[in-house]
């Protein structure tokens, strides 16, 4: 009875409105400023865009950035197509990356030895937890 109760509930959490949003960095044009930048952040579809992208272009010049929000299996399309032209400091070298966490397609965080990286804890968790905790009851 307990299991179908746990169940019913994490069905009804993910079928009946449990919407997952996302916020990404958004400049739709290639940009020199990497767009991560307040006025940049979007709220993505929700259920729909599930994904940040990021897309880097080596130039002579500099570097391009173009952000967004996209859905995981368009990102993952693109990215893998790119895959053969990403040659990080190359000239003419595209990258597209694909992260699934709100803002995660802004510039890299600063690595200190003091700081811990706190885990992102989303629904997929919420419903293992109370999966785990109805085979242990």
């Amino acid at each position: 009875m307990w299991l179908q109760l746990v169940c019913a509930t994490c069905w009804g959490l993910l079928s009946a409105g449990f919407a997952l949003q996302i916020q990404c960095y958004q400049c739709e044009e290639f940009q020199k400023d990497d767009c991560s930048s307040p006025e940049f952040i979007v709220n993505c579809t929700v259920n729909v865009q599930d994904t940040c992208q990021k897309e880097v272009m080596e130039k002579s010049d500099g570097i391009l950035y173009r952000k967004s929000c996209a859905s995981s299996a368009a990102c993952l399309i693109a990215s893998a197509g790119y895959q053969s032209f990403c040659t990080p400091g190359k000239v003419n070298s595209v990258c597209i990356s694909c992260c699934d966490t709100s803002l995660c397609n802004g510039p890299r965080a600063k690595k200190s030895r003091s700081s811990a990286v706190a885990p992102s804890w989303g629904a997929p968790v919420v419903v293992l937890s109370l999966l785990v905790l109805a085979d242990l009851l």
